[in-house]
């Protein structure tokens, strides 16, 4: 029988936090988004005072007094760090791993002669040991059971199983149908709200409805994807392993303004960081841009303000990954739809027309100078390599600004303590 195990880090940001600060165990916390408006993590303890995800801060603040829930800051660099420590401690358990998410991986377990049950509980601990993040395990025939296992890993649905791992393969048919009669359908991967709802209305409002449904009439009724989930819960492997994830199509880098952006000046450092950002990103997938679009906006949620929000397409001549030939192209964008008189919000940048770097033809009546592009070409890895080793903008355009007024809110940021050697914890 197939054996995919998906496992899960556990209220992945706060986890983060609580390793290099221990003196949050236990403590009620929340991660918030950029510039410190919406909750997008909780701890189990804030979860239990009803907290939703997305709940804007500024309505929490007398909720947050009277039980005394931390905020911090996100801290993307922290956490994108221990989630490829996490996933190499993770990798070394199969030789196929899927990493799925900054906090989920899948392995293929399948022909293990062991218990799966320890085997994820061994998982379990060197994680935690090696990492300190704490992490749960779900087993299945397919990539649909695995995740719905590691629900009821966290939810404790399983008594006969052990703390934080589940392995439905184990169960009895009677088994399975009891527990899936159980939850709700809105645990299955990729059941949204919406979807959901339409379920609700057929009278799917189970996880064992959904798996006794005529895949057919899913199909028909929704699409071929959901289908494919009824198929999975059945236990058809649909979804297979995919050890490399797929290259991006398009690059997007964008943020909101700590506070609002008058100046063109500071609307340039602010898309040249973005430009950078994302040009990175391309190089990290052996990729070129044909080309780059940018867009400005003001804050849709004054309307007593005056509004505008503009975007433009720039075609590059030829495709590109230097980040200098993509940030001149951006700011040839940006000059075009700036306007004075408007408090900017947000700016952003995406990349467009990707295709893989050796496919790009050459251009014999483009002037094309091979010794200068890879001049170009070196230069840029060595950007990448140096900021890689010495953490992210070491090496930056000087156009991207020193004080960057324009820079996120991030008043309970937490320090770099694995990516800055200025920052590391010290022991006393």
């Amino acid at each position: 029988m197939t054996s995919i195990a998906l496992i899960d880090g556990n209220n992945f940001y706060v986890s983060c936090e609580r390793v290099f600060q221990p003196e949050l165990e236990g403590k009620p916390v929340v991660v918030l988004s950029n510039n410190d408006g919406c909750v997008v993590a909780r701890s189990q303890e804030v979860r239990a005072l009803g907290v939703a995800m997305g709940v804007p801060w500024f309505k929490l603040r007398d909720l947050a007094k009277q039980h005394s829930i931390i905020a911090r800051s996100s801290n993307y660099t922290l956490y994108g760090d221990m989630s490829q420590r996490m996933h190499t401690v993770i990798g070394q358990f199969a030789p196929e791993q899927e990493i799925y998410s900054i906090d989920e991986t899948f392995l293929d377990l399948t022909g293990f002669n062991c218990d799966l049950i320890e085997y994820g509980q061994q998982i379990r601990q060197r994680v935690r040991q090696w990492t300190g993040i704490p992490v749960c395990v779900g087993i299945g025939s397919s990539k649909t059971l695995a995740k719905l296992a590691n629900h009821c890993a966290k939810k404790a649905h399983v008594s006969s199983m052990a703390d934080g791992v589940t392995d439905l393969n184990q169960l009895s048919a009677s088994g399975l149908r009891e527990l899936f009669s159980r939850i709700e359908v809105g645990e299955v991967w990729g059941v949204g709200r919406r979807i959901k709802e339409r379920l609700n209305g057929m009278g799917i409002e189970t996880v064992q409805q959904l798996k006794d449904s005529s895949i057919s009439k899913i199909k028909n009724e929704f699409n071929v994807v959901l289908a494919r989930t009824v198929a999975e819960l059945n236990g058809d492997a649909c979804l297979s392993m995919e050890e490399v994830a797929p290259p991006k199509q398009q690059i997007m880098s964008s943020r909101s303004f700590g506070q609002p952006v008058f100046l063109l000046e500071d609307l340039n450092e602010a898309v040249l960081s973005y430009t950078s950002r994302a040009a990175e990103k391309l190089r990290k997938q052996n990729h070129v841009a044909g080309s780059i679009q940018v867009y400005v906006r003001t804050n849709p949620f004054k309307p007593d303000e005056p509004q505008y929000n503009n975007g433009v397409t720039v075609k590059l001549l030829n495709s590109t990954n230097n980040t200098f030939r993509l940030a001149e192209a951006a700011l040839y964008g940006l000059k075009k739809i700036y306007k004075m008189g408007y408090a900017y919000k947000k700016a952003g940048i995406m990349l467009t027309d990707l295709c893989p770097e050796h496919q790009v033809p050459v251009d014999l009546f483009s002037g094309f100078d091979l010794p200068e592009s890879q001049r170009a070409k070196t230069l840029m890895a060595t950007l990448d390599e140096i900021n890689a080793k010495m953490g992210r903008g070491t090496v930056r355009s000087a156009g991207e600004g020193v004080q960057k007024a324009w820079a996120m809110r991030s008043s309970n940021k937490s320090s770099a303590f694995t990516t800055d050697w200025e920052q590391l914890a010290v022991v006393s």
